[in-house]
C-alpha cells in the first residue's frame, strides 16, 4: 500500500509541485530579457572596494550608451557615446579616452548585453532558493539571490552575487570577488525608466585644461 501511495505521489503530486519551481538560469534570463525592454534609465549607485567608496548617479540608453556622474568623488565622469569611452579624473586632472570597436565594448554589468555575457561565461545559481529573502539582516527590502560562478579561470571575477528586486525586478546589489579575493560591492536605488532621454546626455566635453591620455587600455 505505500509503494502505492509513493508511485501516485510521483505520478501526481510531484509534477504539479515542480511547476512551481523556476530554475536559477531561468529566472536570471527573465530579468535578462525584462532589462532588454527598457528604452532608459537611470539610477543611484555606490561602490565599495575595501575602504574605498565612490557614488553618483548612472544613465543607460538603449542599446549601448552610458554615463555615470559621480558625486564621491566630485566631478568624476565615466562616459560611453557607443564609439568612445572617456573617463575624467578630476583628483589627476586627466582625461582617459579609448575608442571602442568590435567586441571590446563597455558593456556595464546592469545593462541588457552585460547580463547576457554573464549567463554566457557564469553559471547561474540561487544563493539559498527562489523565494525573496531581506536583501541584509534588518532591512525590510525584499530580494532574490543568485550566485554567479565563472566557468572558465580567465574571466574576471571568480563569482559574482546578485540581489534582484522582487517588486521591480531590477538588480539592486552585485557583489563580485576577484580571483585575488578582493571584493567590490555594488548597490543601485531610486531607478528612473524610460524617460526618454536624449542622445545629448551622453556627449561629455571634458575641461579642455586637464591633460589627455587615448587610447589608455592598450597603451604600453
Amino acid at each position: 500500500m505505500k509503494k502505492l501511495f509513493f508511485a501516485l505521489f510521483v505520478l501526481v503530486a510531484a509534477p504539479l509541485f515542480a511547476q512551481g519551481i523556476t530554475t536559477a538560469s531561468a529566472y536570471f534570463k527573465t530579468i535578462s530579457e525584462y532589462y532588454s525592454t527598457l528604452k532608459d534609465y537611470e539610477a543611484n549607485f555606490e561602490i565599495k572596494v575595501e575602504k574605498q567608496e565612490t557614488a553618483g548617479r548612472l544613465s543607460f540608453k538603449a542599446p549601448d550608451l552610458l554615463r555615470l556622474d559621480y558625486t564621491n568623488p566630485e566631478e568624476q565622469v565615466i562616459c560611453y557615446n557607443g564609439d568612445t569611452l572617456t573617463i575624467y579624473l578630476p583628483d589627476s586632472d586627466a582625461v582617459l579616452q579609448q575608442n571602442i570597436t568590435g567586441d571590446t565594448g563597455a558593456e556595464a554589468l546592469t545593462t541588457p548585453q552585460g547580463l547576457s555575457l554573464l549567463s554566457r561565461y557564469y553559471t547561474v545559481a540561487y544563493e539559498t532558493g527562489q523565494n525573496a529573502e531581506p536583501l541584509e539582516d534588518g532591512s525590510d527590502e525584499m530580494v532574490v539571490k543568485f550566485i554567479l560562478t565563472r566557468k572558465s579561470a580567465s574571466e574576471a571575477f571568480r563569482y559574482i552575487n546578485i540581489a534582484v528586486s522582487e517588486q521591480t525586478k531590477l538588480i539592486r546589489r552585485m557583489e563580485a570577488v576577484t580571483p585575488k579575493g578582493e571584493v567590490i560591492l555594488f548597490d543601485f536605488y531610486d531607478y528612473v525608466l524610460n524617460q526618454d532621454i536624449t542622445d545629448q546626455r551622453f556627449i561629455y566635453d571634458p575641461p579642455s585644461s586637464a591633460n589627455n591620455y587615448n587610447n589608455f587600455l592598450f597603451s604600453e
